[in-house]
């Protein structure tokens, strides 16, 4: 146990790049097809906005940049899809279809409240100027 509390700071880099990328991948193929998927058409409320909010917003996770904002952000629109697209049908959300919803909305809570781990490119950046300005 030790170990992993060790490790615990990568292993919270690890589980916000897995996340942020399975988030991106939502946004990628409603605004472009890709994978796999349907595209969103261009500005349509809310589907167009949210997929832009994945893509960006998942994408700012993923890197490590900004990543308690953007989990934020990424947290509103995942509470925002589950209770105005999922909870009016049913009120568990195993009944109405919103577990992926409700589940990214509470993930990225926990992203913006425990930070990025270590594993940022904000970190690399810093670490970068830092020995610039040391050398230089």
């Amino acid at each position: 146990m030790n170990n992993v509390l060790r490790r615990r700071e990568d292993l919270l880099s690890l589980f916000r790049i897995v996340v942020g990328l399975l988030f991106v991948c939502h946004g990628a193929a409603k605004l472009f097809g890709i994978p796999s998927g349907r595209v969103v058409a261009f500005g349509v409320w809310p589907g167009w906005y949210a997929a832009v909010i994945e893509l960006i917003a998942g994408s700012l996770v993923l890197l490590g940049i900004g990543t308690r904002v953007a989990a934020v952000i990424c947290s509103g629109e995942m509470a925002y899809a589950y209770f105005a697209s999922h909870q009016p049908k049913a009120l568990w959300p195993i009944e109405n279809g919103g577990e992926l919803a409700a589940v990214y909305s509470w993930i990225f809570l926990l992203i913006a409240f425990f930070g990025p781990g270590t594993w940022t490119l904000a970190r690399l950046w810093n670490k970068q100027k830092q020995t610039a300005a040391v050398t230089g």
